[in-house]
This record gives structure tokens, C-alpha cells and sequence, in this order.
């Protein structure tokens, strides 16, 4: 009445039908799940990607002025929509041809032209390669030396730690605006005093957090082990302390890029950021606000693109921080 089991049949039974993953695996399958943070991610690579090429689609000279083309408002080939035909409307309810009236001929501009008769579509493309640029040069010092000085303080403990943290206490209490201020005191206005600016106090949230989480693996099992097998420190950090510190490192660096872009977009509002003729995100914005109330398409646009910039890279980093913490559920 009973018949015998195979062996392999209870084998089967056991057997791992799904893939094993790595780590990076698990939290891009975790990230593809998001979708805001997928949406971000393409937008980011797409802004990127157009700045990047911004030599070769800007559709005009960023520095080439055409005083008769000033002040034009948007135009589109083909499209007839109010505010992106070529018309204003005057003090009635009449709406002109701006590019009529100056005798543009078959020139147009898709965003419009400023004061000076520069092309907006071609000065955001550079502005926004510029903004991006200081931001993830920022970014850099961040990474590195938050990192470095984190892992060192946390590693060593007692008085070293002690007085590593002290320094970040005393470093942290000078606000940014006057490292800035001081910096264009010794060097000249331009994105490589910005850069600095930034890169003098913004490490100072990664070293935190990487210190905080170093305390916290360095006397794990798997680290014990590591020093029992006579391990030096420095392979320890490189290859067990930054790969488990990875997602932690990652997320931080997402969130101070776009805190990089504000704030360079803010120094250049208030005029003490990048000079002319070069052109930021913050200085479009600057220049449209002056001319908001008659020509709002000025300042509309490159906020615009700031405003979506800073939106995706915080759903990114909101979703990479989701994907790679261990303890969330799918």
C-alpha cells in the first residue's frame, strides 16, 4: 500500500527555485518598485543628458546679443496657443506680433529672448550644466571627505574622536553665506570660489552620519572577525566598513546635491554668485524677477526647471533610502 520516495523527488522539494541576489540586486529591484523614484531618475538623466549636450542643441549663441530681439516673448512654429505664438497683449485685450513688429523674419525663439536679446532656451541649457556642475563638484568633496573623516573619528574613538568632533562643532557654527563671503574676499567671484565655499562646511552631515554608523558596525561580529584574523584597519574600512556603509553614503549624497543647486541658485539670486557673461539657473531667475511683472516667462521658465530638479532628486534619494534599508518590506 506504500511505495518508496525517491531521493530525488524530497530533493526538489528543497531545492531554491529564485536566484540568489546580491545586495545592490535586492535594492534595485526594491527601487524599480518606486515609482516616483524611477520617474526622478529618468527626468535627472534626461536634464543631464540635454546639458550636457548644450554646445551642440543650443539653439543660439548664449553671448550673442540682438538688441532688436529683445524682450521677445515664446514662439513655436505651428502652434497657436496665447504665450506661445509670438504675441503679447497690449493694455486692452489686443494681442500683437512681437515678431512682426521688429521684423524678425523666420527667426524665433522657442522660450523667448531677455533684455539683451539673448536666447532663454539656450542660456537655461547652459545655466542648468553650470548649476549641475558646482552641485556634484560639491557633491565630491562632500563624499570624500565626510567619508574619510567619519570612518577615522568613528574607527579610533576616545580622544581622537573626541577632538575630531569638537573641530566639527566649531566648523559647523560658521554659516555658509560667510565662508562665501570671505571666499570671494580672497578669490575671485566664479564657480571655483563657490565650489570651495561649498566644499569648506557641506561635508559635515556625511561625517556625522558616517561616524554614527561606524560606532555602530565596528564592533559587529563580522569586523571582530576581521581584526582576529589580523586584518589591518585600512582593509577593514575599504572592504567591509564602506561596502556596508554604501547605502548610508549614497542616500547623503543624493540629498546634498540638491541642497548644493539651492544654494548656489540662491547666491547668484542675491548677486554674488556666478558673474557675467556666464549664467546660472539662480541668475536667470534673478534676471526674470526684475522683469516679472510684463515679462513673467523670464523668471517662469529656468524656476521651472530648478523646481524640478531639486522635486526629483529628492524622490530619488527618498526612494534609494527605502531601497536600500534591509528592514523594509516589499
Amino acid at each position: 500500500m506504500f511505495e518508496q520516495v525517491s531521493g530525488s523527488a524530497t530533493e526538489n522539494n528543497e531545492k531554491i527555485s529564485a536566484p540568489s541576489l546580491s545586495f545592490m540586486q535586492d535594492s534595485w529591484r526594491r527601487l524599480k518598485k518606486n515609482k516616483a523614484a524611477v520617474t526622478s531618475l529618468f527626468i535627472i538623466l534626461l536634464i543631464m543628458l540635454l546639458a550636457l549636450l548644450a554646445p551642440v542643441i543650443a539653439p543660439h549663441d548664449i553671448e550673442t546679443q540682438v538688441t532688436e530681439h529683445a524682450n521677445l516673448p515664446p514662439k513655436v512654429p505651428g502652434i497657436e496657443i496665447p504665450g506661445l505664438d509670438g504675441t503679447a497683449a497690449t493694455s486692452g485685450d489686443m494681442r500683437i506680433d512681437k515678431y512682426a513688429q521688429v521684423e524678425a523674419g523666420d527667426t524665433y525663439y522657442l522660450l523667448g529672448t531677455d533684455s539683451l536679446g539673448r536666447d532663454l532656451l539656450s542660456r537655461i541649457l547652459f545655466g542648468t550644466r553650470i548649476s549641475l556642475l558646482i552641485a556634484f563638484a560639491a557633491a565630491f568633496f562632500d563624499l570624500t571627505i565626510g567619508v574619510i573623516y567619519g570612518l577615522v573619528s568613528g574607527w579610533n574613538g576616545g580622544r581622537i574622536d573626541n577632538v575630531m568632533q569638537r573641530i566639527l562643532e566649531i566648523l559647523s557654527g560658521v554659516p555658509n553665506l560667510v565662508v562665501v563671503i570671505l571666499m570671494l574676499l580672497v578669490f575671485e567671484p566664479g564657480i571655483i570660489s563657490i565650489i570651495i565655499a561649498l566644499a569648506i562646511t557641506g561635508w559635515i552631515p556625511m561625517a556625522r552620519i558616517v561616524r554614527a554608523q561606524t560606532l555602530k558596525l565596528k564592533n559587529q561580529e563580522f569586523i571582530l572577525a576581521a581584526r582576529t584574523l589580523g586584518e589591518s584597519s585600512w582593509k577593514i574600512a575599504v572592504k567591509h566598513m564602506i561596502s556596508n556603509l554604501s547605502g548610508v553614503i549614497i542616500i547623503q549624497t543624493m540629498f546634498s546635491i540638491p541642497a548644493a543647486i539651492f544654494f548656489e541658485a540662491f547666491l547668484s539670486f542675491i548677486g554674488i554668485g556666478i558673474p557675467a557673461p556666464l549664467a546660472s539657473l539662480g541668475t536667470l531667475i534673478n534676471d526674470g524677477y526684475k522683469t516679472f511683472t510684463f515679462l513673467p516667462h523670464l523668471m517662469w521658465y529656468p524656476a521651472g526647471v530648478l523646481c524640478v530638479l531639486m522635486i526629483s532628486f529628492n524622490f530619488l534619494a527618498d526612494g534609494l533610502r527605502d531601497a536600500f534599508d534591509p528592514k523594509m518590506k516589499d
